[in-house]
C-alpha cells in the first residue's frame, strides 16, 4: 500500500515511518509541503497517489495558540480540510489525529467516542474544527483522538521532566488525568486501522488513565531517579490556556484498536532511551 504521511519529523510521523516499513510509504514535513495550501496539497497528492492519506501534522504549542489562534487554526482546520477535499477528490481515505483536549474533563469518566466534545482552549477549538472538516468533507474519514503523546525522539513530558532528575526536589501537578499514549504503540494501532473500511471517530490512547505526578512517579522508579516528586495543584502552575482536568480516553468501537496499558508504553519508552543513550 502507498501511504502518504503529512507530519513526518514530528513524534507520530517518526513512529509511523518506523512501524509501516512493509508498506511503500511517503513521508513529507512543512519545509516539504504546507498543507495551508491548498494548490500545494492537490499537487503533492496528485503527484503521489497515495492509496491512503495519514495527517500527523499540527500545530500543538498549547498556551502560544492563545496567543495565536490565527497560526492554530491555519494549520489544524484549515490544514485538515486541503486534505480532505484532496483525499475526496481521490476517492482515499485520510486518517486524521485528534486530541483529548477537544473535551473540557468535567465528566470526572472516561470520555468515549460518543461523548459531545467542549474544548476549552484554542488548541482544543482548532483541533475540534479540524475533525469537522474531515467529517464534512470526506466520507472516507478516520479520527483518531489521543493523549499525551510521546516518543524517544521530540520534545515531550517524559524527555522533560527527565532533565530535571538532577535536582533534589521537583513539583509535579497531581490533578490533572489524562491516558499517557507511547508514539510507537498508536503508529502501530494506526497501521492496523487504515488497513479496514471501518470509517468514522476512535479513542486510540495508553489504556487507563493517570495524573502527571502518578506518570513521574512511576518514570523516575523505572529509572532508578531518587529525586523527591512533590505533588502539586494545577493552580500553583497557571498557564495562558486551560486544559480539561479528567481527559482520560476509553473506546466502545473496535476492541482490536485498545493499546496497551500506559505503563507498559512508558516502560518500553524507558528501555529504549537508555538503549539510545547507551
Amino acid at each position: 500500500m502507498r501511504v502518504f504521511i503529512a507530519g513526518a519529523k514530528g513524534q507520530l510521523g517518526h513512529a509511523l515511518q518506523e512501524t509501516l516499513g512493509h508498506h511503500e510509504v511517503i513521508a513529507y514535513d512543512q519545509d516539504e509541503l504546507d498543507i495551508t495550501q491548498l494548490e500545494a496539497t492537490r499537487k503533492v497528492l496528485e503527484q503521489v497517489r497515495p492509496q491512503v492519506v495519514l495527517n500527523a501534522a499540527a500545530y500543538t504549542k498549547v498556551d502560544q495558540a492563545e496567543s495565536e489562534p490565527e497560526m492554530a487554526f491555519r494549520i489544524n482546520a484549515l490544514g485538515a480540510r486541503n486534505l480532505a477535499l484532496t483525499t475526496a477528490s481521490q476517492k482515499i481515505p485520510l486518517l486524521q489525529i485528534s486530541t483529548d483536549y477537544v473535551f473540557d474533563g468535567k465528566a470526572l469518566r472516561p470520555y468515549h467516542e460518543f461523548d459531545r466534545p467542549h474544548p476549552l482552549s484554542v488548541y482544543g477549538m482548532s483541533k475540534l474544527a479540524g475533525e469537522d472538516t474531515v467529517r464534512a468533507l470526506n466520507p472516507r474519514h478516520f479520527i483518531v483522538r489521543t493523549a499525551w503523546l510521546y516518543h524517544t525522539v521530540g520534545n515531550n513530558f517524559p524527555k522533560t521532566i527527565c532533565a530535571l532528575a538532577d535536582q533534589p526536589e521537583i513539583r509535579v501537578v497531581n490533578d490533572q488525568y489524562g491516558s499517557p499514549t507511547y508514539a510507537p504503540h498508536l503508529a502501530q494501532a494506526l497501521s492496523r486501522l487504515m488497513e479496514t473500511d471501518a470509517f468514522g471517530t476512535y479513542h486510540i490512547a495508553g489504556s487507563g488513565g493517570t495524573s502527571w505526578f502518578e506518570f513521574t512517579r512511576t518514570l523516575f522508579t523505572l529509572c532508578g531517579f531518587a529525586t523527591k516528586i512533590k505533588a502539586v495543584s494545577k493552580a500553583e502552575f497557571p498557564r495562558p490556556a486551560p486544559r480539561p482536568a479528567h481527559a482520560v480516553l476509553t473506546t466502545l468501537q473496535d476492541p482490536h484498536m485498545v493499546l496497551p496499558p500506559w505503563e507498559q508504553g512508558l516502560q518500553e519508552f524507558v528501555r529504549q532511551r537508555f538503549k539510545f543513550d547507551g
